[in-house]
């Protein structure tokens, strides 16, 4: 009889880890796909915010570019300002801004640059050139 007494006891056991089992596969099934829904959930929320502090750094990124171009400016515009001064005027600057674009370039190519004094101010470029 101790051979039939462990049999039943063993189908009894079967049984009920049947019953157990069988009842808590859909309920873990439900709660697996609360914590994947949860976890997507927390994912898309740190994509997003992620993505909104990516635009914030291009949106600071580009505010300190247009100061630093403004900041720029200004200071061209003070140089300018101070060399148009100290060379007597607006009209002065442009006269020595154009000379020394022309001594800049006088040593390219075959270029040659003679100045020489007019009515107007303006320097007469490669006087004496010779047709070839």
């Amino acid at each position: 009889m101790r051979g039939i007494g462990a049999t039943i006891t063993m189908v009894v056991l079967l049984a009920i880890g049947l019953g157990i089992a069988l009842v808590g596969m859909p309920t873990y099934n439900v709660y697996s796909k609360q914590m994947k829904g949860k976890a997507a959930y927390e994912e898309a929320v740190q994509n997003r915010r992620i993505r909104v502090l990516e635009a914030q750094a291009l949106l600071d990124s580009a505010e300190l570019t247009a100061q630093a171009e403004i900041a720029r400016a200004r200071g061209t515009n003070e140089a300018n300002r101070i060399m148009a001064e100290s060379l007597g005027g607006p009209d002065n600057y442009l006269r020595w801004a154009y000379i020394n674009m022309l001594a800049e370039t006088a040593g390219q190519g075959d270029r040659q640059v003679i100045y020489l004094p007019t009515e107007a101010g303006m320097p007469i470029l490669e006087a004496g050139r010779r047709a070839q």
